[in-house]
């Protein structure tokens, strides 16, 4: 068994790390014990839970915690975990998409957001693994399946990403068949939304549509209930009347 320190590990971990976010994360950390979203900010990240997963994405667990902002709210910092849990070999962190890549993606999708439905151009929609990298990693792209993968956009991508980094098998348990049945993963077949007992859909109403929502939202004022409630009372009606 090794008896190299974890923080020697974590130094040599550093030098192969193509990561500049996860790099910084950890250069603080090993500098100053523990970084705060507000430091990450103010090196210009301003999605820092992103740069944290970085992180733990490259093998090196982190501990999220609570300290006082410069303007005393708490804030989310982040500290190394269990350094014994540290996984060698994801130093290097995701592997690259290529083009055609993506371009099979987009032909597939029909270019449309697995989540939400919405039609985009390409590069308004982002690769997504259906099981988070966090839980199964990555292969190389010769053995890439595009049945494993999905285009989100981005607003449905960083729901994605809050969603699973708070589900209790994304953080300790990292069963890729549990992650198969989240909403997340196959939303036209889901069991669950993050281990919750619940099922969900999202709907986007696109450019002709649009004058569809507003005549919805209208009502849904005029009947006092908020859109999805009144939404929900819609469908009930609709099933009890076929």
């Amino acid at each position: 068994m090794s008896t190299q320190p974890p923080e020697q590990k974590i130094r040599q971990l550093l030098a192969s790390m193509p990561s500049k976010r996860a790099r910084i994360v950890i250069e603080h950390i090993l500098e100053h014990e523990f970084i705060t979203t507000e430091e990450l900010k103010n090196y210009g990240y301003e999605h820092p839970p992103r740069a944290a997963r970085d992180v733990r994405e490259a093998g090196i667990p982190l501990r999220t915690f609570r300290v006082p902002s410069s303007e005393g709210r708490l804030i989310a910092a982040y500290e190394f975990g269990d350094l014994t849990g540290i996984r060698t070999g994801r130093s290097q962190g995701r592997r690259a998409f290529s083009k055609k890549f993506k371009e099979k993606l987009y032909e597939l999708s029909g270019g449309r957001c697995a989540i939400c439905s919405g039609q985009f151009e390409s590069r308004y929609l982002q690769i997504d693994h259906r099981v988070p990298y966090e839980v199964a990693s990555d292969v190389s792209e010769s053995e890439r399946n595009e049945q494993d993968y999905m285009l989100l956009c981005g607003s449905c991508n960083r729901a994605k990403s809050w969603s699973c980094e708070h589900c209790a098998n994304w953080l300790n348990d990292k069963l890729p068949q549990v992650c198969l049945t989240c909403y997340w993963a196959n939303p036209e077949n889901h069991l669950h939304v993050a281990l919750r007992e619940v099922r969900r859909t999202d709907i986007l109403w696109h450019e002709g549509e649009i004058e569809a929502y507003e005549r919805l939202k209208q009502l849904a004022q005029e009947s006092k209930f908020p859109i999805p409630e009144y939404v929900k009372r819609i469908v009930a009606k609709y099933l009890s009347d076929i």
